[in-house]
């Protein structure tokens, strides 16, 4: 069937996702399974659009607001990009200068914000505990705002990556594999392999490899977590993962060796991650205001990392995948071997192999965020969809 504007209303025809309107996206497993299909229908017919050079500006006005409390650059020019889609600008805020480095409350800053915002997007994922917590709060104020007649609307918020999940990585994964093995359809059974991978750096976080087992046991694939003894996720994640993939029919398993991971294994996953017991102590660390305790603590990761070198995606153990040609996944910057540093996560030869690949990963997450907007600001994106194909604006003028 081909593909236009009218197959992806039709398919959205069929959900249930009215919940989403005027809410906010925080775990992907808080949503429903309609929920998450609508977000991919809505982002391919959003790419769909831009490829056919029709508008798809359904702002006249508005800002997106951006907080990054973490250092980033695809998912910081993916929400800008995801807005300036929409029609909105962008307005990034700076805490260190702002007065939120003055003792501002979370609730003033939020209010403040937020005159003109219709979408807050916030990125905090460096500590455990922390990060969806402050999102909640930063949400709580910006509703009550509204409530009290502060805010003429209320901003909504996206989880652009906390302690817990990134669910605009995640989600934007899965549709890359969705149009890979040819639709949802075809995923029941497939293998991927969540795994650790070696970084001579540390503290990276733990929401990628939980947002990926988090999401990817919902679609009835077989998720196997692999990674050396120490360097657990929250168990609680491990949970969600237990109940999805007995809910849909897959399976969920763990392991200690990373080559039984890769073995007929469909798609492979290596990335490095801070253990969860670190990452807790670290939070601690941080908020006693401990320097040298710090400082400690990264000298004894990085040592603990070092007697994992062997934990890397060469091309020996893309070997063992299925054909050998198992579909490589990263949410990037990879740490590669003899480019980026000495040893690392991935061989230069595997990442050359798979660059193009790779980049095409990248380029649904501005999609996928567009559509987390879409959904929470429109009663009826249909009816929306329906309007901008109707007024067949043109993007850019040939």
């Amino acid at each position: 069937m081909e593909k236009n504007l009218n197959y992806y209303i039709e398919k959205l025809n069929k959900l249930n996702f009215k919940e989403m309107y005027n809410n906010d996206f925080f775990l992907t497993w808080e949503k429903s399974d309609d929920e998450l299909e609508a977000v991919f229908t809505i982002a391919d017919a959003l790419r769909y659009m831009r490829e056919n050079n029709i508008s798809t500006k359904v702002f006249e006005s508005g800002l997106g607001i951006s907080l990054f409390r973490d250092n980033s650059t695809r998912t910081r020019f993916s929400f800008a990009s995801a807005c300036n889609l929409l029609g909105l600008e962008v307005q990034d805020l700076d805490e260190g200068k702002s007065q939120v480095a003055h003792g501002e409350t979370v609730r003033e800053t939020a209010n403040m914000i937020s005159f003109m915002a219709d979408i807050i997007g916030i990125r905090d994922d460096m500590y455990i505990g922390k990060g969806n917590a402050y999102m909640h709060e930063v949400s709580n104020a910006v509703k009550q705002g509204n409530e009290d007649g502060i805010l003429e609307q209320r901003p909504t918020l996206v989880n652009l990556q906390c302690d817990i999940d990134h669910p605009t990585q995640a989600m934007a994964d899965m549709l890359h594999i969705i149009h890979e093995f040819g639709g949802v359809e075809n995923l029941k059974g497939k293998k991927i392999a969540m795994t650790w991978a070696y970084s001579p750096s540390y503290g990276k976080p733990l929401s990628v490899p939980q947002g990926v087992i988090g999401l990817m046991t919902r679609m009835g694939m077989d998720v196997v977590l692999a990674h050396p003894e120490g360097y657990e996720v929250m168990s609680d994640v491990e949970e969600v993962a237990k109940k999805n993939a007995a809910k849909s029919g897959g399976s969920f398993t763990k392991t200690n060796d990373m080559a039984e991971a890769f073995k007929d294994a469909d798609i492979v996953y290596p990335k490095s991650w801070a253990p969860f017991v670190a990452m807790e102590k670290r939070t601690n660390l941080y908020g006693e205001g401990d320097t040298e305790g710090i400082k400690a603590l990264e000298k004894e990761l990085l040592a603990q990392n070092a007697q994992h070198k062997d934990w890397a995606c060469t091309e020996d153990m893309m070997k063992l995948t299925k054909d050998g040609k198992a579909l490589y996944l990263h949410c990037l910057p990879a740490d590669i071997t003899g480019v980026s540093c000495e040893a690392g996560e991935v061989d230069a030869s595997v990442f050359d192999r798979y660059r193009t690949p790779l980049y095409k990963e990248a380029s649904f997450k501005p999609y996928i965020i567009a559509a987390m907007i879409f959904l929470s600001k429109f009663k009826n994106p249909q009816e929306t969809l329906k309007t901008l194909e109707k007024a067949s604006k043109k993007r850019k003028m040939d």
